[in-house]
């Protein structure tokens, strides 16, 4: 048996120096989608690339349509090619840090300070959303090969800059260098915990589509007095369409959307019943009480295993202070769709435009926007031997089982992984509900940190073990 003891007391040892390069990360404004910090991404890039050469990485930073991705490639020693192939995906971007003047402190220069449960943190842009756990990966496998000289698997590191801006950038790397990442699974370290003792591997994602409708009638605004009634009003329309997607029952009346959908599986079911999900406490967090959804499904049913069309906007004629009496030319709304496991995103935008169209009155005509997105929803066997190393391990540096679940979002990778590189990936993270991602004030308790790394080496062990 590979017992990863000795592994853990170098972690616990060196867990200051690895605090140093996390926040040495962290200072770099990585907000990609800004151009004036074009010159951070490329520090930032450079530094990851430094860091992985160090450690034994063949490194390289290559060039994308945006900004560019840096790749290590490890080999065990001896050549190991009959050892599993591991890809390690990260992202170095980060989200803008406005508005600024929330932050109790600068964004880009990390504190560890108590946060409102009393725990240490690392409060700064970034520390939870990704790079503090793109760090714990990094940093036990930089421990394992302090403490062994060898990694018992082949292992590429892909780090890109665009995951909160443009996924296609790297959607387009990925499709032309494909042959480039034969590997056998996908590490991803950018979920977290199922609540804050209690770790987890989520196993199911939504996909989504976005589509934008607009109405129109008239040629122009019209007097309400003298058209009201007889003249075709866009809001009209729209709302009477929108209205009629569901029916009583919260199911989605487009002919087709279900096509595709399979129902959840009874052991399924039994196992988030288990969960004993708050779901009173969830909405009530929110200021509701009553679940609004899909009847005949719980809500971690309807959020994790069940498709949705939701109206994000409408908007359309006057709406300044007062009244305007007219009848407006046109009306729009904004739509999307989460899409499971079996659902074709194409499809599910062309019926819902069929849909509209078939509902509009003679006089009006609809026109549509593509909204983007246009990724399905991806689901994991539970019994890969990626996720029972991953339970092993996490349970040993836990206490406590991880909760096999599932995510309402969208993490477009996944399903890139799967469409392009034919692997599954094995989602573990460590943020918690508390961490603020995309908010002001954003952290990653020091606790998650150190058992992340921790977690990550158990992981390694249980894969060395069984190689």
């Amino acid at each position: 048996m590979v017992h990863p003891g000795t592994v853990l007391a170098q972690i616990d040892q060196q867990f200051p120096q690895s605090l140093a390069r996390l926040f040495e990360l962290l200072r770099f404004p990585t907000v990609a989608t800004d151009p004036k910090h074009g010159a951070d991404c490329q520090n930032a890039t450079g530094w990851l690339v430094e860091q992985l050469g160090g450690m034994g990485f063949r490194t390289e930073l290559r060039n994308t349509t945006g900004q560019p991705v840096v790749i290590g490639r490890y080999e065990p020693e001896g050549g190991g090619t009959h050892a599993p192939h591991i890809l390690f995906y990260g992202h170095y971007d980060v989200q803008p840090a406005d508005p600024v003047e929330l932050w109790d402190s600068q964004p880009f220069e990390p504190q560890i300070r108590k946060g409102k449960d009393g725990k240490d943190s690392i409060f700064a842009r970034g520390a939870s959303d990704d790079k503090g756990q793109l760090m714990t990966f990094l940093e036990a496998s930089r421990n394992w090969l302090s403490v062994h000289g060898s990694l018992p698997f082949r292992l590429t590191v892909l780090i890109e800059g665009d995951e909160e801006g443009d996924s296609t950038h790297l959607e387009r790397f990925l499709k032309e260098n494909a042959r480039e990442f034969e590997v056998d699974a996908a590490f991803i370290c950018d979920t977290g915990l199922w609540d804050d003792k209690t770790p987890a591997i989520e196993t199911r994602l939504r996909g989504c589509i976005g589509d934008e409708v607009t109405i129109t009638g008239p040629r122009i605004d019209l007097h309400s007095g003298y058209y009201g009634g007889p003249a075709a009003n866009p809001i009209k329309v729209l709302s009477r369409i929108l209205a009629a997607i569901h029916d009583s029952r919260g199911r989605v009346t487009i002919p087709g959307f279900y096509d595709g959908v399979k129902p959840i599986p009874p052991a399924v079911r039994r196992q988030w019943e288990k969960l004993k999900f708050p779901a009173r406490r969830f909405l009530a967090d929110v200021g509701l009480s009553v679940p609004a959804g899909e009847q005949g499904y719980s809500v971690l049913e309807q959020i994790w295993a069940r498709p949705t069309a939701e109206v994000n906007g409408i908007y359309g004629g006057y709406r300044g202070p007062g009244s305007k009496t007219v009848l407006p030319a046109e009306a729009t709304a904004k739509l999307t769709f989460r899409l499971v496991e079996g659902q074709n995103p194409k499809k599910v935008r062309k019926a819902f435009r069929a849909f509209v169209k078939s509902k509009l009155p003679r006089d009006c005509k609809a026109r549509f926007v593509d909204g983007g997105g246009d990724s399905t929803g991806i689901s994991v066997g539970e019994d890969t031997p990626w996720i029972k190393a991953a339970r092993a391990a996490l349970k040993d540096e836990w206490g406590r089982a991880p909760h096999l679940i599932g995510g309402g979002g969208s993490i477009p990778v996944v399903e890139m992984f799967k469409k392009f590189l034919k692997v599954d990936s094995l989602l573990v993270g460590f943020s918690r509900d508390s961490d603020s991602i995309h908010s002001p004030n954003e952290k990653y308790d020091v606790e998650c940190y150190h058992k992340g790394i921790r977690s990550w080496a158990r992981i390694i062990a249980q894969l060395a073990e069984r190689e």
